[in-house]
């Protein structure tokens, strides 16, 4: 396992290797058809499993951010969710990271470009570590308040700041709360973009017709996120874990004969905490012990449902 201290060192000499934004296969266009030679998932694999990892510390507003703690007049400073927040990129992160590395899975991290400019070295070491960036925002915004030329600054912004302190740039997008607009796909596109994850209608990735190109959602799971059953739900560790282990049961019974996607949501002021971090990593390792699955980055998995004709089009 790489020591953190030593790669933070280190980093300044680390190539970042080949690029995530690789340029996938055009789509065929038309009815989905299966067949033996294309396979649901690389390598044959019968479950994929996608982790986000965010990054958000240090981002959200100086009053009324959301937090654990009882909400306070906003003319007050709120400094005990400041702290809250701050944990995230003191410990939850390096925790994290340091257990994916045990583990020796790659994780999708949904990056805030304001925690990205305030905490560069750490937004670094993620993707020299191997994982994904991708678009969170520039700020804590919410995406749908915002008028088409606030949206895609917020983008442009966004993504030149991941580039510019990572060395990648992302290509893929995860809106405030899965909220954005009715132009977020088109403005996306347009900068590149090839991906959301701002949908929870299916259990596996799709295309979606964007004027009339593929574009690919690789779906979100409100009920797999970390955030909405320790603090929305209040669950215990040991709540989430049987959620979890119960989502993959059924997930890999039906992998056998169809395409099957996993997405578990981490957050990095909550799965950071040490109780919740070994929840996790319990997790991935009673998801490893099964043959047929497989841990996969976001961008890696929008490329192959793009390149597939497998892949299921709603409106293509």
């Amino acid at each position: 396992m790489i020591d953190r201290r030593e790669f933070l060192m280190a980093g300044g000499a680390l190539a970042l290797g080949a690029p995530l934004t690789a340029a996938p296969q055009t789509a065929q266009r038309g009815t989905m058809q299966a067949n033996n030679t294309d396979p649901f998932w690389p390598d044959n694999a019968r479950l994929v499993i996608s982790i986000s990892m965010q990054m958000e510390a240090g981002a959200q507003p100086e009053s009324g951010a959301e937090s654990p703690m009882p909400k306070i007049e906003p003319k007050y400073p709120d400094i005990a969710a400041t702290k809250w927040y701050e944990y995230g990129f003191k410990e939850g992160l390096p925790r994290l990271l340091d257990m994916f590395e045990r583990r020796k899975v790659k994780v999708t991290s949904h990056m805030v470009g304001s925690a990205v400019e305030k905490h560069q070295a750490l937004a670094k070491e993620i993707v020299q570590r191997g994982h994904e960036p991708a678009g969170h925002g520039q700020t804590w915004a919410p995406q749908y308040s915002m008028n088409s030329e606030q949206e895609r600054k917020s983008y442009t912004d966004s993504t030149s700041t991941i580039e510019r302190v990572t060395g990648v740039r992302p290509v893929g997008f995860n809106a405030f709360w899965l909220r954005g607009t009715t132009q977020t796909l088109q403005i996306l596109q347009e900068l590149g973009y090839t991906y959301y994850i701002d949908d929870v209608s299916r259990d596996e990735p799709f295309l979606v017709n964007v004027r009339n190109k593929p574009f690919a959602v690789v779906p979100y799971t409100l009920h797999m996120n970390d955030i909405v059953n320790y603090e929305g739900r209040y669950f215990s560790g040991d709540a989430y874990a049987g959620d979890l282990k119960r989502e993959f049961d059924v997930l890999y019974e039906e992998g056998e004969h169809r395409r099957r996607m996993m997405s578990v949501s981490a957050h990095d002021r909550i799965a950071g905490r040490p109780a919740r971090m070994r929840v996790l990593e319990d997790f991935v390792q009673y998801a490893q012990s099964h043959p047929g699955v497989t841990f996969m980055r976001k961008v890696d998995i929008a490329n192959y449902a793009i390149a597939s004709a497998r892949t299921v089009r709603e409106g293509i």
